[in-house]
């Protein structure tokens, strides 16, 4: 494990390599602990490098055992070889190849990172530096090669062996052994190569691209679970017919392969021709999978599909740009993910995560510019703000140029790069070209950190007939730069709906905030209308205006812009909850007018349109997460007020909607007989019935813990067993206890079920549930070495449950340090990112704070850890 102090890596440092590597040959002979790799590198000097420089080659913990240089081997005196790197002090000025060997153990490989057993099948995880850790390498993502991989192995132990490109050549080694040669024509950086051997089961389809060529898709997975692969094929299919008639992008390789692992530290990798996936992303069926569990699947293998033109054929010059391959392939699977379920619900959800995950990142100490300026450990840069920001950079820009000019700017960013390692400026020149625009005003957005906050006043003049709106923007730390470029979509809204009044500035219903300070005026307005204001939220700011509730609820029901209709209803149970958590605030028993009227108002909305779009009627209806409030406070958060104030509102909408709840409990519930389909449709009407059976409980813990108990019992599907589960877990008691005990016995033999069962758990907002984690980690299921298992126990506690991580006496701290430094030990970057749960320590009360700085401090003093957790520690300290 590498404990040195990390070097600061700067963008302003950047410069090219020395040298350059056209093709790799590796020949790789596996075995579990004396893997043998063999490495025949075409080097030649960079011209862009220097002419005298050395050969440098990056390592992680490598042994060396054989070096030769155009087939001479080298003498010693001529190079140095360390485990982080291997100097080659003069080598040729002209073209040549040197041969490498070296040896590592997969099965020792706790790390997750380079080449490693997984459940007894070898895996890759090259990105963002791994290679490294297979053989010496110019590691970097500007050094783009062509690859031909030889695997051999044991045919017993590993029948299937997969690589990188189209296979070329396979058959029998000898002495039990076999082995398979993968040829990619396309070049690509070190952090794209993968191989895969293993016993797997193989489901498959063929494809034929727009272009006519033949491609045969396939899934592999653990042996029994081939039943499991057909939405993640379907996926795939689905996501490659979409990407060639939206982005007019086809596939180049006569195969796709998707593998599934169960040891993995993301969600899945985009390695050319062969994407490695946690299986969690891959397999699902009805009894194991919940709704949001098949549309992640979709998700990620278009996402990881997509990246085939977003950051394979079109790389990333360095790791500053990036956001230029992830916010990018965000942006598309996102625009994917519209267009085959619900494009309003679906843009709802990816503005609840934004704000969930990197709102507070933008607030807090880890806060970095879209495309940072330096890092100390790349690994730690795989963040919100790069990837869900990045996304928002991405669609502003689409807003602002229009579709059709962004669709011949993305299709000339991808000619003019083809095979090339990219920068944000490549990116954006490439619209610039196609528009005639100058785009560097609109570039700041890569390089501030912190979210904007676009203050608005609005004047009605009813003599006039007019209507004025005053803009202001501001963002902290950049008071004295120049503004950012803001797309604000809007429209207005009067008694009977949107009210067509003209503005000149307002093109295609969007106004462009260039400046600090700026108005424009409609004409022709005949009563006080009601601004909606960044609709389908069109740029990534926090908007502050005066708004009364009842100007709110206007827009839940006459606005036509469904994000904004759903932002309503949040902004109306924001300020009751918030308004809660006072010392001064009323008894929870008293609902006051306020809450009464917002109860009506949902009673009318499910009226008019519960049953006509469930999914969005399940969204309105579901108030404010914890987070979500504490994010609004901003400061001296005490997490146990927000937890009773949010549950009072809870209590007070389930009583209010009360008959309603039951007759949409009843009306959603699936046909006797009718067979499940993972379809949006199918999805909302068992999402509307779960929003309301968890209100149902709120308002009536007993009847609420009677009708989850039935559920649970009669479900035939995992969203609605999880969902009654989830429900019951909220109300303490033998019922509850029952339910976890069936549950966790029922899927005692199935890992990724469990993780939900472990995360319900670490959910549970009372004072036992420290008791009962760490009880949890000594479960026959858990497994500290497996990253689900950890994400789902620990990670769900730290990052979901508020009240019993930020316990007021510390021990919620104090449990996460210690597991934290357990992990850091064999796996640096999960401790890492669990580390970043405490990225918002700062904003606690000052009792909490105190317990926070105390347990960070202890955990810097102990010293040994890990350069991906001294770096997170480091800045959450000096920034928090």
């Amino acid at each position: 494990m590498r404990t040195e102090s990390p070097t600061l890596i700067r963008l302003e440092d950047y410069r090219p390599s020395d040298h350059l590597i056209d093709t790799v040959e590796l020949d790789v002979r596996l075995h579990p602990r004396e893997t043998r790799i063999v490495a025949t590198l075409a080097l030649r000097p960079n011209p862009d490098g220097r002419s005298d420089a050395p050969l440098v080659l990056d390592g992680d913990d490598l042994t060396l055992t054989r070096l030769s240089l155009d087939g001479e081997i080298l003498d010693p005196a001529a190079y140095s070889a360390t485990a982080s790197a291997l100097t080659v002090h003069e080598p040729p000025r002209q073209p040549f190849t040197l041969t490498i060997e070296t040896r590592v153990d997969p099965t020792a490989n706790t790390k997750l990172m380079g080449l490693y057993r997984s459940s007894g099948v070898y895996c890759t995880q090259c990105e963002a530096d791994g290679f490294r850790r297979i053989t010496y390498f110019l590691d970097r993502p500007d050094v783009m090669s062509v690859y031909t991989t030889r695997i051999e192995a044991d045919a017993d132990e590993a029948p299937v062996l997969l690589g990188n490109g189209n296979l070329t050549e396979a058959g029998p080694a000898g002495q039990g052994r076999h082995y398979a040669i993968w040829h990619d024509p396309h070049p690509k950086p070190a952090y794209l190569f993968a191989l895969v051997g293993g016993r797997l089961d193989r489901v498959s389809r063929p494809f034929t691209t727009m272009e006519g060529r033949p491609a045969s898709l396939a899934v592999y997975v653990e042996p029994g679970k081939s039943d499991r692969a057909a939405y993640a094929l379907d996926a795939i299919a689905r996501s490659m017919t979409w990407d060639e008639e939206a982005f007019g992008r086809a596939y180049d390789l006569d195969v796709f392969n998707v593998v599934a692992v169960s040891d993995f530290n993301m969600g899945a990798m985009e390695n050319k021709g062969l994407n490695i996936f946690n299986d969690k992303y891959v397999l699902a069926s009805p009894d194991t999978a919940t709704d949001a569990d098949y549309a992640a699947i979709e998700r990620i293998i278009a996402h990881e599909y997509f990246h085939n033109w977003s950051g394979n054929r079109v790389t990333c010059r360095d790791w500053f740009q990036l956001c230029l391959k992830e916010g990018l392939t965000v942006f598309r699977d996102q625009e994917f993910s519209s267009d085959m379920r619900s494009r309003a619900v679906h843009r709802i959800g990816e503005v609840r995560t934004l704000r969930a995950r990197q709102f507070p990142e933008d607030a807090g100490p880890l806060a970095h510019p879209v495309r940072p300026r330096a890092y100390a450990e790349i690994n730690n840069f795989y963040t919100a703000t790069v990837y869900e920001k990045g996304a928002e950079i991405v669609r502003m820009l689409r807003s602002l140029i229009g579709a059709a000019a962004f669709r011949a700017g993305m299709d000339r960013y991808f000619a003019d790069n083809d095979g090339r390692a990219a920068t944000v400026e490549d990116f954006l020149a490439a619209f610039s070209a196609e528009t005639g625009r100058d785009l560097s005003d609109f570039a700041r957005w890569y390089e501030r950190p912190g979210t904007p906050v676009v203050s608005v006043e609005g004047d009605y003049d009813a003599a006039a007939r007019t209507y004025c709106l005053r803009f202001r923007q501001r963002l902290a730390g950049a008071e004295d730069s120049p503004p950012l470029v803001i797309p604000i979509a809007l429209g207005l809204v009067g008694e009977g709906g949107p009210i067509a009044a003209a503005c000149e500035r307002v093109g295609e219903g969007v106004f462009v905030l260039d400046r600090a300070c700026d108005e424009i005026v409609f004409s022709g307005v005949d009563e006080r209308p009601v601004p909606s204001l960044l609709r389908g939220f069109s740029a990534p700011v926090r908007i502050e205006m005066a708004s009364s509730d009842a100007d709110r609820l206007r827009l839940l029901a006459r606005d036509t812009d469904a994000f904004n209709r759903w932002q309503a209803a949040q902004s109306v149970a924001m300020r009751l909850i918030v308004e809660r958590t006072r010392a001064d605030a009323p008894p929870a028993e008293d609902a006051g007018p306020d809450a009464r009227a917002f109860v009506e108002a949902l009673a009318t909305f499910l009226d008019a349109e519960a049953l006509s779009d469930p999914a969005f009627a399940a969204l309105v209806l579901a108030m404010p997460s914890e987070g979500d409030v504490a994010n609004e406070i901003g400061g001296d958060v005490d997490p146990d007020a927000v937890h009773r104030a949010r549950r009072t509102l809870r209590r007070q909408i389930g009583q209010g909607l009360g008959r309603r709840l039951d007759s949409l409990h009843a009306a959603m519930t699936d046909a006797t007989g009718a067979a499940f389909s993972p379809d949006a449709a199918s999805a909302g009407r068992r999402a509307l019935r779960n929003a309301a059976l968890d209100l149902i409980a709120a308002a009536d813990e007993v009847r609420g813990g009677e009708l989850a108990t039935t559920q649970f019992a009669e479900a035939a599907t995992m969203t609605d067993r999880l969902a009654a589960l989830s429900t019951l877990a909220a109300i303490p008691g033998e019922a509850r206890e029952a339910a976890l005990r069936a549950f966790g016995v029922r899927y005692a033999d199935e890992p990724l079920v469990l993780d939900k069962w472990f995360a319900l758990q670490a959910m549970i907002p009372e004072d036992g549930t420290i008791s009962r984690v760490a009880a949890l980690q000594g479960h026959p299921a858990f497994a500290i070495t497996n990253p689900n298992r950890v994400r789902a126990l620990l990670g769900t506690f730290a990052m979901a449950n508020p009240t019993q991580f930020a316990r007021p006496d510390g021990a919620g701290f104090k449990l996460m340090a210690d597991a934290i430094r357990t992990i850091d030990g064999t796996n640096p970057q999960l401790a890492a990112r669990l580390l970043t749960a405490f990225g918002s320590w700062k904003m606690l009360e000052s009792g909490r704070r105190t317990q926070a700085t105390v347990t960070l401090g202890e955990f810097a003093s102990a010293g040994g850890l890990s350069r991906d957790v001294a770096d997170i520690l480091g800045r959450t300290l000096e920034n928090g």
